[in-house]
């Protein structure tokens, strides 16, 4: 998009910035630290946060090294980084507007929480798979009479946290026991019996225990009905002493011990292998653990209403076209998003709580405060003594203000020129992760849209259509492929026979094909260029001249022919139709401009038609111009070679 846009010569801006990646950096630098016989845990926050910043610093020109290689026409010159100081400044103004707005809060909620990495994260850095588990039917026996009630459950170490029983107030078979209480087994606890419609009759017994602390559906129950939540998970990854004598156990032993008791007890029914959607660690690949904690959170549903709204009035487009509703459906269903990350390395989070226990008053009534700069005293009762939150924000919160945050800090002239930008090109699989929260952020800080127009690209797979991931071993690295094969054959076999917003399968046989096709180009343009009036060897004087071809017909066809697919280039450039596009030009130059057009006028070529000559090399120079934003390399070297080594492919306008 970036270089067609430049040869059509508009003024176009492609600005190179990294992301500080979070979670992820910091996981790598722990790995980093762990071969040293280390841990985070051994330094200080400054300390950690330097080191992870010197280790991130001696890495980024990696990066950009690798996109020059890779063709990446990327304005080098004004680098933007999440860590730079006039960029925190901005993400904390932003934070500050949406505190001051109403737009943000603190909580406590459950959240999903890593024990490995220890951290929580939002629902969609979850990443959920079906898990074939255990559904154990444990007895609680009856308050006040004979009996108990068996519920279903796949977490049995969590009943040491139960504060209810909850059944369908149509099932039949409990109607009589709803008010009525029950024991927790191993520890004694009364918990009432009560009726909600979210629980299904069907499923297991149809009574289920209710732990508000460590499941969502149970949390949500418990607000409902105002149940007590007990943690017996820490987030360490061990038992609680509220989980009594099992405190200190992992879950995996707890669940054992738990297990092994109820038995004891006689209170352990039946057991059957049973399949579930469990919760992993996108990073880490852990099971996700339910806890609650107090985080900040972002009440989202001002905010999506009105990046709904722009998406349906048109104000921003999307390519392809059926990636709308997503969109829209993604908003819609959005709930309150936590950003708050118990991790060192990004931004600090810019609240701060009065911690003079002598001001009782403030502590608890006023509770935390925002700003920007470092606060002095408290503005509440201006005490000196104050805490910040140990937190950093998620990286989503700062890549989402990213289109207006590195705009601003290239100066007014930059922002007003070029905000909104024209277009956010991504991959599908980040429209709510990042495209969404841009949207939301961009329209709420800036009172614009932040982009007119959202392109979704596919993911790369391999030739059986699987997903590159180096447990399978299957994965593509680009560098070792310009190595064998070149960047252009590689960005080529990227776009080639690809329809916009799908996935793209990258096998070896495409790119071979793609090579080829680049060979082909240089031995047209060779010929062509050999056959220059000064470059060719002059004609015998007894060399036979009569035309071989109706010269005139065949140019005014080529003319005709190459004008259609000069248009529909244009219309499907921008139309993000790009893998169509390269498909057209691929045939156009192979099967018609070599195989037809060439090879009818080669002979008369080689006796010096000037105009057949000409009209070649013109064709010819408009197609290389045609396919630079796909094969920049091969492309700029032609144009060197007809055109001069002073003259780049990117000053001309077509």
């Amino acid at each position: 998009m970036i270089r067609y846009h430049k040869i059509q010569g508009d003024n176009t801006l492609w600005m190179y910035g990294t992301d500080h990646a979070g979670i992820e950096t910091q996981f790598v630098f722990e790995k980093h630290l762990k071969k040293e016989g280390k841990s985070r845990f051994d330094f200080e926050r400054n300390v950690l946060f330097q080191m992870i910043f010197d280790f991130v610093s001696q890495n980024k020109n990696i990066m950009k090294d690798q996109l020059q290689k890779l063709g990446f026409g990327l304005d080098y010159e004004n680098p933007k980084f999440p860590m730079d100081e006039n960029i925190v400044k901005i993400v904390h103004t932003t934070f500050k507007k949406l505190f001051d707005d109403g737009l943000t809060y603190r909580a406590k909620k459950l959240v999903n929480y890593c024990v490995n990495c220890g951290t929580s994260f939002s629902d969609l850095e979850v990443d959920y798979e079906a898990r074939e588990g255990m559904l154990w039917n444990i007895d609680y026996p009856l308050r006040d009479e004979k009996g108990s009630i068996t519920v279903a459950t796949t977490r049995p170490e969590t009943l040491l946290g139960d504060t209810a029983i909850v059944v369908n107030p149509k099932d039949k078979r409990y109607k009589k026991l709803i008010g009525k209480y029950a024991i927790v087994p191993l520890i004694g606890r009364e918990i009432q019996i009560i009726a909600d419609d979210s629980v299904d009759i069907k499923f297991g017994t149809g009574a289920v225990k209710v732990t508000p602390a460590h499941d969502h559906n149970d949390w949500e129950i418990g607000q409902r009905h105002s149940l007590l939540h007990i943690q017996v998970i820490g987030t360490d990854g061990k038992m609680t002493k509220d989980a009594g004598e099992y405190a200190g156990l992992t879950i995996s032993k707890a669940r054992e011990a738990v297990l092994l008791s109820l038995k004891d007890k006689g209170l352990l029914g039946e057991e059957k292998k049973h399949m579930h959607r469990v919760g992993r660690c996108y990073r880490c690949k852990r099971v996700i653990e339910p806890l609650p904690k107090e985080q900040w959170f972002i009440s989202i549903k001002p905010l999506a209403q009105k990046a709904i709204e722009a998406v349906k009035k048109g104000e921003v487009e999307v390519y392809p076209k059926r990636f709308k509703k997503d969109l829209i459906r993604i908003l819609d269903n959005f709930i309150d998003w936590n950003i708050s990350r118990q991790i060192v390395w990004g931004i600090r989070i810019p609240a701060y709580k009065c911690a003079d226990m002598k001001n009782d008053d403030c502590q608890h009534a006023k509770g935390w405060f925002v700003s920007i700069e470092k606060p002095t005293n408290c503005p509440h009762c201006h005490s000196e003594l104050f805490t910040q939150d140990e937190d950093t924000f998620d990286t989503w919160f700062s890549s989402g203000q990213w289109p207006y945050v590195t705009l601003q800090t290239s100066g007014n002239e930059m922002y007003n020129h070029f905000y909104p930008t024209s277009v956010m090109e991504t991959g599908h699989d980040i429209l709510r992760a990042w495209v969404a929260r841009m949207l939301m952020l961009g329209i709420h800080v800036t009172g614009k849209v932040p982009f007119k127009t959202v392109f979704l690209h596919g993911l790369v797979r391999d030739k059986h259509g699987q997903k590159m991931s180096k447990s399978k071993g299957n994965v593509v690295n680009p560098l070792e492929v310009i190595k064998t094969y070149g960047a252009d054959v590689l960005r080529a076999s990227l776009m080639f026979e690809t329809k916009e917003g799908s996935d793209v399968v990258l096998t070896d046989e495409k790119m071979i094909g793609m090579r080829n096709f680049g060979n082909k180009l240089w031995n047209i343009g060779r010929f062509i260029y050999m056959n220059r009036p000064e470059n060719r060897e002059k004609v015998a004087e007894n060399e036979e001249l009569k035309p071989q071809v109706d010269k005139k017909k065949t140019l005014e066809k080529l003319e005709k022919e190459f004008e259609a697919v000069k248009k529909n280039y244009h219309k499907n450039m921008n139309g993000y139709k790009f893998g169509q596009v390269l498909g057209d030009l691929h045939a156009f130059i192979w099967h018609r401009f070599a195989d037809i057009y060439l090879e009818e006028l080669k002979e008369e070529l080689k006796k010096g038609d000037v105009d057949i000559q000409h009209s070649l090399e013109k064709t010819f120079l408009e197609c290389i111009v045609f396919l630079h934003p796909f094969i920049p390399f091969e492309t700029e070297a032609l144009w060197h070679v007809f055109k001069g080594e002073n003259e780049s492919i990117l000053n001309q306008k077509v």
